[in-house]
């Protein structure tokens, strides 16, 4: 057996390596769980984006859906509230944004459904509801008003509504999230 060792290797050498292999793979077996469970839960990464079908919503009308457990407006504009959305200049609002920095496609506005004041949801993306003065939404609840880009044009709140991260899926699909 000292015949199959290389000059200056034992027995004992090799036991050390061996269980030097065997102690690291059994530490990275029991690390392993307790990494793992850091990864966000099923319900977590069910709720990070949502896939939703456009092509049911008529021109001037929106939809409300949610994300995140918060409402989100998805508007589809007539070139009437495009044109007057494009025709206010941004130097003017309180929180400057044009209406390009805002959409993706110009006939489809994607906006966080919660007044930046206090957290209200505003009203307008139905049919007779009323959007306020300048079209967009209207915060009942201390009387900010939204223009056609979900811009502060009056009001207490301090910024526009939010825009989300979204992209198009494709002509009718649109991905929040």
């Amino acid at each position: 057996m000292a015949d199959s060792l290389a000059e200056g290797e034992t027995r004992r050498d090799f036991l050390f390596l061996a269980a030097g292999a065997v102690g690291g793979v059994g530490a990275a077996c029991f690390a392993w769980p307790l990494i793992d469970q850091m990864n966000p839960a099923a319900d977590v990464l069910a709720l990070s984006s949502v896939e939703i079908d456009i092509s049911a919503v008529p021109e001037g009308q929106g939809i409300t859906v949610k994300w995140r457990g918060q409402p989100v407006f998805v508007r589809h504009r007539t070139p009437k509230e495009i044109e007057e959305a494009r025709a206010v200049s941004a130097s003017t609002l309180r929180d400057p944004q044009t209406d390009e920095q805002r959409v993706t496609k110009p006939e489809w506005l994607i906006v966080s459904g919660s007044c930046t004041h206090l957290g209200c949801v505003p009203v307008g993306n139905k049919v007779g509801s009323d959007r306020g003065e300048f079209g967009g939404w209207f915060c009942p609840c201390h009387g900010s008003h939204y223009d056609t880009s979900g811009r502060i044009r009056k009001g207490p709140a301090p910024k526009n509504l939010l825009v989300p991260p979204y992209s198009f899926v494709s002509d009718t699909k649109i991905k929040i999230g």
